[in-house]
């Protein structure tokens, strides 16, 4: 474990905000959307401290209030302004579907959601604010902006000016964002993490990777998940850095162009989306990046060799972490950057790994360090903990001697085929490799002769099996890992990270079983 100063993150998030604004300048632009007004960091906490002033009208101090804002300069002030009061942002995943937020209002006891009218209008939202105004209060943040009178600006101005005299004293180990799991596997998880939680996963990157208060940060990634939160907001404004935030990824043509426009050094994004931009984009659209970090799946060999041939050698750096970690636990460096791997562990980070039946050469990842949430949410409203600060990621690795990390797979997503432990994750790969161009996922069925059976479910409309088996072959790859029932779909389905949709995937899968049969 490499060292880390855990001193230095005792802190709360909107205190850490203030130190950055001390050490940068308070003049210095720190944040910007596509409406292109930059806001410095006295911009930022007097605005937090106006809206905050406001919000503080109708909720309570350490209330959870749900968030559902596009990742925009509103939604980070949105998001500052409930610190500034003592408040708990409660952050929602508006493309989680009807269910999933009324069960995440529930689970969190959420009463008031912050949200916009351009942003419903803008998303055709309306289905979810009517759902969730059956259960709580909806807040349009126009509309509060609207009743801001003069009394509100001077409050503003002489907070900005003493803003440690005037924000809400907060412990660091009190809650600072209650997120949702990504529900790639099943029903998303409500994890609390606090406010040490959150500056400590920045101050380990900035300790892990050299940042420079020159860079600008473009970020595309929802902040209602904890990359873009943490990586895309959160790290650049804490570290000095100009953040620039986009309301989605999914914007595949407008990226490239604004990548260039905003003279971003470094781009956030998933194997998916990078891949996507890439081949949209004009030359020069993305060769002024310095680097670009990658999370939430694996990064191919295709896309790597696709940005290195079309615009130089900018590295994707891919890293590794979990909503439950704030989120980061590996990621590569510019200077060191290895194919195959998520990277080395960050700065404080303590290691166990389990052995797993049938599974050499690695075993289950537990993580322990500053980063490592307070707990998941109880239905009572309550927190559970992890043991002992340990945090079972349910993810199978292996760990080099000077600590890099390479998944091999979830515990979940191994099958047992003819008494034999298969990675579906390494049968993805084995589809990967030979239609490069695609995108491939593997589920496991049940089978009465060999336990389970491998699915693949491509877009790739002419697939077939012998393809894969000779690839297999040629590669030594055992044959058990070649799935041999094989579904053509439109699209495979994602969640709004980027994430592939197990649990949509699953339903494919069982929907075409059964009319076959």
């Amino acid at each position: 474990m490499r060292a880390f100063d855990s001193a230095s993150a005792q802190s709360s998030i909107f205190d850490a905000l203030i130190a950055a604004s001390r050490k940068y300048g308070a003049k210095k632009p720190i944040l910007e959307d596509q409406e292109r007004n930059p806001l410095t960091y006295l911009d930022l906490i007097r605005g937090s401290f106006a809206l905050g002033r406001k919000i503080s009208a109708f909720t309570r101090k350490g209330e959870r209030v749900g968030v559902m804002l596009p990742s925009s300069s509103g939604g980070v002030v949105t998001f500052f302004a409930l610190h500034a009061f003592g408040r708990v942002p409660t952050m929602l995943n508006f493309t989680a579907g009807i269910r999933n937020l009324k069960a995440a209002c529930e689970l969190a006891g959420v009463r008031t959601v912050l949200t916009s009218h351009r942003f419903v209008e803008q998303g055709k939202l309306h289905d979810l604010i009517d759902a969730l105004e059956t259960m709580t209060n909806v807040v349009y943040l126009e509309d509060v902006r609207n009743t801001v009178g003069l009394a509100d600006k001077l409050y503003a101005a002489a907070a900005g000016a003493l803003p440690m005299q005037f924000r809400a004293p907060l412990s660091p180990r009190e809650p600072g964002v209650i997120l949702f799991t990504s529900g790639s596997f099943g029903a998303p998880r409500g994890v609390v993490l606090s406010h040490a939680n959150l500056v400590s996963n920045c101050r380990q990157i900035a300790q892990h990777i050299a940042l420079d208060t020159n860079w600008v940060f473009f970020n595309p990634l929802p902040i209602f998940h904890v990359f873009g939160l943490t990586g895309g907001a959160l790290l650049p404004i804490f570290s000095g850095l100009k953040a620039f935030q986009y309301p989605s990824p999914l914007h595949v043509k407008q990226i490239p162009a604004l990548v260039k426009d905003t003279k971003a050094n470094v781009l956030f994004a998933t194997d998916t989306f990078i891949n996507q931009y890439a081949r949209s984009a004009e030359k020069d659209e993305l060769s002024g990046l310095t680097f670009v970090v990658c999370g939430a799946e694996k990064v191919r060999d295709e896309t790597h060799n696709l940005i290195h041939e079309k615009f130089g050698p900018i590295p994707l750096l891919e890293g590794y972490g979990a909503t439950e970690c704030s989120p980061v636990i590996a990621v590569n460096q510019p200077g060191d950057n290895r194919r195959g791997t998520v990277g080395a562990l960050l700065p404080g980070m303590e290691t166990r790994l389990e052995p797993v039946e049938g599974i050499p050469g690695g075993g289950k990842l537990l993580v322990r360090g500053p980063n490592v949430m307070s707990g998941y949410l109880r239905p009572d409203g309550g927190v559970e903990p992890p043991n002992d600060g340990w945090h079972d990621t349910g993810d199978v690795v292996s760990i080099s001697d000077d600590g890099w990390v390479k998944i091999l797979g979830r515990v979940k997503r191994f099958a047992k085929v003819g008494g034999e432990m298969v990675s579906l994750t390494a049968a993805e790969d084995l589809a990967a490799a030979v239609w490069p161009d695609c995108r491939h996922a593997v589920v496991a069925l049940p089978d009465p002769k060999k336990g389970e059976r491998l699915v693949l479910v491509t877009d790739r409309r002419d697939a077939e099996p012998a393809p894969l088996l000779a690839h297999a072959q040629q590669i030594g790859a055992p044959e058990l890992a070649v799935p041999r029932k094989i579904i053509r779909v439109p699209e495979i389905p994602v969640l709004g990270t980027g994430k592939t949709d197990y649990v949509a995937l699953q339903r494919i899968v069982d929907a075409e079983i059964k009319r076959a049969a």
